[in-house]
């Protein structure tokens, strides 16, 4: 049986700004910390009706790789994702708020954040032209799978998310995005 959202447990958790420098740390050698808040929401089990999701805002001062298309574009789109999937994975693990990131440390995942985290589907789709400065955007977790080592795999856990963006112009864009983490933390 399906839960109800609001029969569930809902904890809200604002913008951590100590998590979501060191988040960040990677992108800032490149100027594209493009990510400036992020309200992380768990209810529940995303398995089980629940929602783990953040909503955020960003800031794009001048792209971090052409000159200004004065659009919001498919590789910014990536950047974005990556850092709100980041802060969500890293928020997770602090606040233990789903498996398996409950059972990690922050130390496990800042060890994994760059080097064991794959993209290996991605749909995205631009709806309307954002101009991409000043906008919004949400993550969602669709699904959680974790599977073990065995002799013929490593382990891996694998998130199936959701994402949007907006602007207060009418644009947006959204998308579908699956990514592996290889080498997870031995429970």
């Amino acid at each position: 049986m399906t839960r109800l959202l609001d029969d569930i447990d809902q904890r809200v958790y604002p913008t951590d700004e100590e998590l979501l420098h060191r988040v960040l740390t990677p992108y800032r050698a490149k100027r594209c910390e493009y990510l400036t808040s992020a309200t992380v929401t768990a209810a529940g089990d995303p398995l089980d009706g629940g929602r783990l999701g953040a909503a955020c805002t960003f800031l794009i001062p001048e792209s971090c790789y052409i000159d200004d298309t004065g659009h919001f574009n498919s590789v910014e789109f990536n950047i974005c994702f990556n850092q709100m999937a980041y802060y969500l994975m890293a928020k997770s693990v602090k606040e233990s708020l789903v498996e398996p990131f409950s059972r990690w440390t922050l130390e496990q995942f800042w060890t994994r954040q760059l080097a064991d985290v794959f993209i290996t589907d991605f749909k995205s789709t631009f709806r309307t032209a954002m101009r991409g400065r000043h906008f919004r955007g949400e993550i969602d977790i669709a699904d959680i799978a974790e599977w073990d080592a065995t002799d013929l795999r490593d382990a891996l856990v694998i998130l199936r998310s959701r994402c949007r963006y907006w602007d207060e112009q009418g644009g947006e864009s959204h998308g579908e995005i699956a990514a592996a983490i290889t080498n997870p933390p031995e429970n």
